[in-house]
């Protein structure tokens, strides 16, 4: 059985365990500090939560048949079989109750981090919705168990190369929702309006930051340029952000630029120096010293590792 836990990795208890799959360079990076988690995919048989948890992830379930009882941030919802479905991890969440037709049945889960979700292009409302806390289900056709097996082989293989192809192949699907639609099981409780009142909700201050945050990522970003998005006092809203996402506000920021420079880097042929640019670091210097640090090589070993395979 697998569980994730309180850093937000996924390991697996229990007897007769497969292989880990490989270590990748990021491991360290996704692997620090709770907000974050590492990319994982599950297949299990359906369970119930003793208790709520939150973790860094957009997670999508799928079960193969029956239904589940969940609570969301105390709003309960009920998930069918044979649907793809996603929320926001980071907002507290409880499997309460399952069917009777349950039984004998796989559940599937993939935990993609958010921090790499946000970096996905042109998904507009979709990413506004789920990280607003709404739930969202995924058209009847956009996937099914066959795709979802062949992305938990691939996770399960340790080959890096293959799991890269599983996130792409989930953000091509999210971009074709973005475009075709998808069904609102729960609607997102945070606001879109830029009304700026201390009575709004913690939440909707932190997803307005990080929606600014993402969309300036090449700009100087600073405490009191971030906190003049939401009206607030710069030192409040970085408690805020860090209240909510357990991680320092330009913490989030170094990990999101890093997540673009490592976007870029296989992208084209862009120069270093031009990537370190384009992801908002402000000397070449600063680029290498957080990218090692998060990575455990430089740009170009990076590049030149993909190269090489």
């Amino acid at each position: 059985m697998d569980e994730l836990n309180a850093a937000g990795d996924l390991v697996r208890i229990g007897r007769g365990r497969p292989p880990r799959p490989t270590p990748r360079p990021d491991r360290k990076f996704y692997a620090s500090g709770r907000a974050f988690g590492r990319f994982g995919v599950r297949s299990f048989p359906p369970q119930v939560m003793p208790e709520p948890h939150s973790h860094g992830h957009i997670e999508f379930n799928w079960l193969t048949a029956g239904t589940m009882d969940y609570v969301i941030d105390g709003r309960p919802i009920t998930i069918g079989a044979d649907r793809l479905v996603a929320f926001w991890a980071g907002i507290p969440h409880q499997t309460l109750a399952l069917s009777a037709a349950t039984a004998g049945s796989r559940q599937v889960n993939i935990y993609l981090p958010v921090d790499a979700f946000l970096d996905m292009p042109q998904l507009g409302l979709l990413t506004e919705t789920l990280m607003g806390g709404g739930v969202v289900q995924l058209p009847a056709g956009a996937i099914g168990i066959d795709t979802l097996d062949r992305w938990h082989g691939d996770y399960r293989s340790g080959n890096s190369l293959r799991t890269d192809i599983v996130r792409v192949e989930i953000g091509a699907m999210f971009r074709r929702a973005a475009l075709t639609g998808w069904d609102l099981l729960l609607p997102a409780w945070v606001e879109h309006s830029s009304a700026r009142t201390r009575t709004a909700s913690p939440v909707r201050y932190v997803v307005r930051m990080m929606r600014h945050i993402v969309e300036n990522l090449s700009e100087p970003l600073t405490a009191q340029s971030i906190a003049d998005v939401v009206g607030l006092h710069p030192n409040y809203a970085t408690n805020l952000f860090a209240k909510v996402m357990h991680i320092p506000i330009q913490k989030f920021v170094v990990r999101m630029r890093l997540i673009r420079a490592r976007s870029l880097l296989f992208e084209g042929n862009l120069s270093i120096s031009n990537i370190a640019f384009q992801s908002g670091f402000s000397s070449l210097t600063q680029f290498y010293e957080h990218f090692r640090n998060a990575y455990g090589i430089t740009p170009s070993e990076m590049r030149q590792d993909v190269i090489d395979r």
